[in-house]
């Protein structure tokens, strides 16, 4: 079999153009539509929020803002099965942050003798966090954002999510307020992004975004990159199922469609180095789409946007594993491990056959909040390390180390032309060191 034969080939190139597309460009129509609201919270504040909010969302209040009852009351209608799974995954997600956390020390060395250099983690003090509510409420975006700011110690930790139906969507906001959330709105799409960002009459704006969203709110974050911070460019949730002849066609196929559902246009691979486990794969993905609930969502993503690849070694795979750069990677081989040790593009691996994506998506501890589009060729996913500023200091603790450094550092400034950098440097040399520097010159040794 030639290398990286594929299966099928006319499902192999649709799946390329559609990926380029979705990767290389916006469609110019979202960005258009999407500034055109920014401008519109930007100059009106509150009421253009409002008014959006009851144009999009059905939802029309005086204050946007939910009440100390209104949270209550969507708390308490939680069942008490709900109220302990949700306890629970919380608690995966807190206790990996905070370990994650504990591996970020605070640093100060003296790195030569009199000289001291460190650096502080400084936590992100106003955080706005997005929580989807549109298909399905992603209650598990409330962990992974708010909680993992909160473990950072954000001191302001604001959420947005859109109203369901019309309604509040209680469980989200439930979910909202055990992940510890400052201040939640019950606000969706741009007109929330735009809140958060730019800030209204009402609502302090924040220093960072975090949390997926739809096209539209993916745009209005990108746009609002630079005047604050965000987590990830989002695109659409990926998975690639990386297996061989140790697993069954049925579970490859059923990991493959239980991340095709997020959407028409999620991407769903599967790199194997077994003909007949594609084969079988195949076939079990036509059987599943006829019981499957979502499968009017998850056949057209895997019509438009799924592959499989055959490779003949090793190698082969994790060459085109790392070539696909996917947010979500099951590895179900014989030696997981392999990949674990020689892929380098990915967002999370979910390694072995029992653990899957739907663990870390929900409930195991890891963030789900991923780089999508092959971002995960330069950067990892959301964790507690986002929610904090690595910043540096130095002191200089005698007259000596001060002459000294400054006579390197006034040749250096002379080299780039940076006289009055120069000065900088050569007063501490003629106050510290007792040298005769005239005022313009380099310090000759």
């Amino acid at each position: 079999m030639a290398s990286s034969e594929r299966v099928d080939i006319c499902m192999i190139r649709h799946l390329k153009t559609a990926r380029l597309q979705n990767s290389d460009q916006t469609d110019p129509a979202v960005t258009r539509a999407v500034e055109k609201l920014l401008a519109d919270v930007v100059e009106r504040g509150d009421v253009a929020v409002r008014d959006l909010s009851i144009r999009f969302d059905g939802l029309d209040r005086e204050s946007y803002r939910l009440t100390d009852a209104e949270i209550a009351a969507c708390v308490n209608g939680l069942t008490v099965q709900e109220r302990k799974d949700l306890d629970f995954a919380q608690q995966q997600v807190r206790n990996f942050a905070r370990l994650q956390r504990e591996t970020m020390t605070d640093l100060e060395v003296e790195t030569l003798p009199g000289v001291v250099l460190g650096h502080k983690n400084v936590p992100i003090e106003n955080v706005g966090c997005y929580v989807p509510g549109g298909k399905y409420p992603l209650l598990a975006s409330a962990h992974m954002t708010v909680l993992t700011a909160k473990v950072a110690g954000c001191k302001r930790v604001i959420t947005c999510a859109p109203p369901f139906k019309g309604q509040i969507a209680a469980k989200i906001v439930a979910a909202q307020h055990l992940a510890g959330a400052d201040e939640i709105y019950c606000l969706g799409g741009v007109q929330a992004i735009a809140a958060m960002g730019y800030g209204t009459q009402t609502i302090a704006p924040v220093d960072m975004l975090a949390g997926p969203g739809n096209a539209y709110v993916a745009e209005a974050k990108r746009l609002l990159f630079g005047k604050v911070g965000i987590d990830l460019f989002a695109g659409p949730t990926e998975t690639l199922v990386i297996a061989d002849e140790t697993v069954d066609g049925e579970i490859c196929a059923t990991d493959l469609l239980g991340q095709a559902e997020h959407g028409v246009n999620s991407p769903a691979v599967m790199i194997t180095n077994s003909e007949k486990l594609a084969r079988d794969t195949l076939a079990e993905i036509d059987r599943l789409l006829q019981i499957l609930p979502t499968a009017e969502i998850a056949a057209k993503s895997w019509e438009d946007y799924g592959e499989i690849i055959v490779c003949d070694t090793l190698d082969e795979m994790v060459s085109e594993g790392d070539r696909v750069a996917s947010e979500h990677v099951q590895v179900m081989t014989a030696d997981p491990d392999y990949f674990l040790n020689n892929m380098t593009n990915y967002g999370a691996l979910f390694l072995g056959v029992r653990t899957n994506v739907a663990f870390g998506d929900k409930v195991i501890g890891t963030n789900h909040t991923l780089p999508t589009l092959t971002a995960a060729r330069y950067t990892g996913g959301l964790w507690v390390g986002k929610f904090l500023k690595t910043c540096t200091y130095q002191r200089i603790l005698t007259d000596e180390a001060s002459a000294m450094i400054g006579a390197y550092g006034s040749r250096l400034c002379h080299m780039e032309g940076f006289v009055g950098h120069a000065e900088q440097a050569n007063i501490r040399v003629r106050r510290f060191g007792g040298r005769n520097v005239a005022y313009g010159a380099a310090v000759d040794a």
